[in-house]
């Protein structure tokens, strides 16, 4: 896989900066939700790891992505919008009336696959779509994104012992593991530990990398389709929530809001240090 890094690492910056630019418009959207992710998202969408066609969104041959926390939409969006499954201009229409895309995820939304909100149901979806595909012999893939938060839900786990059970190899399940919650960080508010062997537990391989490593991630998803194990594969990426903004990282209170116009300079400054040194 023959991935230029630096053109890797100024993509999720142009994304974490587009991201910050329309919900600082809007003043709606959860920015430290989205920058978390910004780098295994790249890692998806701009790498081929991922195959999808812009122009034929709804392609029986494509692989799917399933955003099961779906609080990262505007991210997602900017992606999406990048890629060329629409026009950038609805970017400017963000949580606008006269727009499409609205705070939380919908299925409407070309490339989005589903309506999210409801946290823990993506994963859920994820499975059966994988299931679906193993059965017909597909050679599609399911990639699917969830929150270390949304993993307190109950559905999650039922889920796990339904895709351990039916040894889909052919989901891929990455974790943004930013240790916050919607209220505080995970370890005060309901603990998952240990949180590698639960998975284990329920019949996956599983891997930790840093999230924020496109060198981990694509050294992770590169053999993505050999699938030498029958089992399912988990990818646990340690991250940073508020990735790439020093006054939003690592604080809970920070995971409902939009950084103000007060705000804005200052956040533009933090991401333009963190694209010139990866800090």
């Amino acid at each position: 896989m023959n991935i230029c890094i630096p053109t890797l690492k100024e993509k999720a910056y142009n994304l974490r900066k587009t991201t910050l630019e329309i919900t600082a418009s809007a003043q709606a959207g959860r920015i430290a939700s989205s920058y978390s992710c910004a780098e295994i998202l790249t890692a998806l969408y701009y790498t081929g790891i991922m195959r999808f066609d812009p122009k034929d969104p709804v392609s029986a041959a494509r692989d799917r992505f399933i955003m099961s926390k779906s609080h990262a939409s505007p991210i997602l969006y900017a992606i999406l919008a990048d890629c060329g499954f629409f026009d950038k201009s609805e970017l400017d229409k963000y949580a606008k009336p006269d727009g499409i895309l609205g705070t939380l995820l919908d299925e409407n939304v070309p490339g989005a696959e589903i309506l999210g909100g409801s946290l823990g149901c993506g994963f859920g979806i994820a499975a059966g779509m994988a299931f679906a595909l193993k059965r017909e012999r597909s050679r599609s893939m399911v990639f699917t994104l969830l929150g270390d938060g949304e993993c307190g839900e109950g559905s999650i786990w039922e889920t796990a012992m339904f895709v351990g059970f039916q040894r889909l190899n052919n989901l891929i399940t990455l974790i943004d593991r930013n240790h916050i919650s919607a209220s505080a960080f995970i370890q005060d508010d309901f603990g998952n530990e240990p949180f590698a062997d639960k998975w284990r537990a329920f019949g996956f391989n599983v891997v930790t990398i840093d999230g924020h490593s496109f060198v981990e991630l694509l050294e992770t998803l590169k053999d993505v389709r050999s699938r030498r194990s029958a089992s399912p594969t988990v990818v646990i990426c340690e991250t940073v929530k508020g990735k790439g903004i020093d006054f939003v990282e690592n604080e809970p209170f920070w995971h409902s809001k939009a950084v103000t116009q007060d705000q804005l300079e200052a956040a533009r400054k933090s991401l333009t240090l963190l694209n010139r040194g990866d800090e």
